[in-house]
């Protein structure tokens, strides 16, 4: 289980690797495994939308078991396939780097949804956020 003190510290640390690569302004989201959020930030001059994009990403990780990378070559293979569990999901899920999979002894805890830059940094700082706060990523 992710606590809420080990959520922030991986938006706190994934911020932080944001500002060091000079990224756009980011989003940063901690789902628990049922996929309800523990905590969130948007950085200054993010736009107010970043929240269900960056949800978006870690609900398709955490409710699928697999990593926005994974679930965007599914997509690519077999878009109806991820066109139908979109829509059993209400929509919800956004397809791309940028959810990551948290894992505690092999096992999926939650994921983390970053947004603000290109997809695959968005997932490169989510994964320093996740190993910072001693737990295994899945990017």
């Amino acid at each position: 289980m992710i606590t809420l003190d080990e959520a922030r510290a991986m938006i706190a640390v994934a911020r932080a690797k944001g500002r060091e690569m000079g990224l756009n302004p980011l989003s940063v989201v901690v789902l628990d495994a049922g996929g309800h959020p523990l905590a969130f930030e948007r950085e200054d001059g993010a736009s107010p939308g970043r929240f269900e994009i960056a949800r978006g990403k870690a609900y398709g990780a955490v409710m699928l078991g697999m990593p926005g990378s994974v679930q965007k070559a599914r997509a690519e293979e077999q878009p109806f396939f991820m066109g139908a569990v979109n829509g059993a999901f209400g929509g919800r899920l956004v397809p791309v780097p940028g959810g990551v999979l948290v894992l505690q002894d092999g096992v999926v805890v939650g994921a983390v949804g970053v947004t603000g830059d290109t997809s695959d940094k968005d997932a490169a700082v989510a994964v320093a956020g996740i190993e910072a706060a001693g737990f295994e990523a899945r990017a």
